[in-house]
């Protein structure tokens, strides 16, 4: 399959009173028309900010592309003029953002936010809008979607304010949706029913998804291929069967075995195995970083990792590892 989104050697600093913060250190991936990819890792690991640098969001006051390409169809995004880029996001490429309560404007009512975007990319008049933006609240499963047309943001729960974002984002047929971190705030029912409706409207609309999120379990439902980042790197990529099935990063090995595991049987005590924390910190990114970035929390490290950094390797069947020890860990598994 084609990339429809192509991104290379991203760096994306933040200038801040300690330093330089290298958020987003070096990562490239592709994204295949209609594919849903995966990118996971814990808080202040990048995935949010690489989000945001493919939109161009980065505060300027602040922050920047310091390098690296971003290609959408071919077209690059690192180059185009800021009006460019606004005629292209929430139209070609839309973004859902991590909580829909500080992403709506709460002195709008939700059908006067989703109408402008669609009068704004599309060009049409504000009644046909209103009328596209019932018709998108009607599939994302709102009930009586022309009453809420007129609601305001807080007067909606959490899960119809996320599927209102959803709605707002899918509104001009974008062929690419970042989705970041959807469910966070959402019980797990309603977190199943947000992902259900994001993958339905995907088959039915063939638009490619960016799931970005540090839930596992969220992954394996419904991704096709996964990144793992860490301290701003990418450090692993593989089809999701792949990565459950042979994780070859001791940080992916990591996050695994934090995952509750209802399969394991208890004790005669009645009580279960404790989760498996990583050890140490996250390193301070405003610091260079020499050698391995996980290597101060890593069992396998040897010398070399952490004086030198792991260039990424292939693996085999689609999966790539930045390891200096893969066949160590290969073994260890």
């Amino acid at each position: 399959m084609t990339a429809i989104l192509e991104v290379r050697d991203l760096h994306t600093q933040f200038d801040t009173l300690d330093g330089v913060v290298r958020a987003v250190d070096g990562v490239s991936f592709e994204l295949a028309h209609g594919e849903t990819l995966g990118i996971v890792g814990e808080s202040g690991c990048g995935k949010s900010v690489t989000a945001l640098s493919i939109l161009r969001l980065i505060p300027t006051e602040t922050g920047r592309i310091a390098s690296g390409s971003i290609r959408f169809e071919g077209e690059e995004l690192t180059a185009l003029s800021e009006e460019a880029m606004k005629r292209l996001r929430g139209h070609r490429i839309s973004m859902i953002f991590q909580e829909p309560m500080t992403s709506l404007n709460p002195v709008l009512t939700v059908g006067t936010q989703i109408a402008e975007n669609v009068v704004r990319h599309r060009g049409v008049p504000w009644r046909a809008a209103r009328d596209r933006a019932c018709e998108m609240l009607d599939l994302v499963r709102i009930a009586d979607p022309r009453r809420r047309l007129d609601e305001y943001p807080h007067q909606l729960s959490g899960g119809m304010r996320q599927r209102v974002m959803i709605a707002m984002a899918l509104s001009c047929d974008p062929r690419v949706l970042i989705a970041d971190e959807p469910t966070t705030a959402l019980d797990v029912t309603i977190q199943a029913q947000i992902l259900d409706l994001m993958l339905e409207l995907k088959e039915k609309t063939g638009t490619a998804i960016v799931l970005i999120t540090h839930d596992l379990g969220v992954v394996a439902e419904t991704t096709q291929r996964v990144v793992v980042m860490y301290a701003g790197r990418k450090v692993e990529e593989a089809p999701v069967e792949v990565l459950f099935e042979e994780p070859l990063h001791p940080y992916t090995r990591g996050l695994m075995r934090a995952i509750p595991r209802l399969d394991i049987e208890a004790d005669l005590a009645g009580t279960r195995p404790r989760l498996q924390e990583i050890p140490g910190l996250v390193p301070i990114l405003t610091r260079p970083i020499v050698g391995c970035a996980f290597a101060p929390r890593c069992g396998f490290a040897t010398d070399r990792c952490r004086a030198e950094p792991p260039p990424i390797v292939d693996a085999g069947a689609g999966h790539t590892v930045a390891c200096w020890e893969v066949e160590r860990v290969r073994a260890a598994a």
